[in-house]
């Protein structure tokens, strides 16, 4: 199997309801509520930023029913990412 193989039948593609709301939250909740991107002393964290912006990339590309052929998108921006971005940023956001 090469690296740019189609992807398997259980990533067909369709809309992925569970990801497409994910990705919908962290767009509508970082702009209305921008200092949820912030530690406590109010500035920016970066960490925490870039694991919501994959989260909620990965939750758009998969949530609109986009399967990316080459394998290493496939997995970057799978539904599976976006959880895993997710609980990156929970993890994140508690520790500060």
């Amino acid at each position: 199997m090469s690296a740019a193989s189609p992807p398997p039948p259980s990533a067909r593609p369709g809309i992925q309801w569970p990801s497409l709301a994910a990705a919908l939250a962290i767009m509508v909740g970082g702009t209305l509520y921008p200092p949820l991107m912030a530690d406590a002393a109010g500035h920016a964290d970066h960490r925490l930023a870039m694991a919501l912006f994959w989260a909620m990339s990965a939750g758009f590309v998969r949530g609109v029913g986009f399967v990316p052929r080459h394998r290493a998108w496939r997995v970057l921006f799978s539904g599976g990412a976006c959880a895993a971005a997710l609980l990156l940023a929970a993890g994140l956001k508690l520790l500060h």
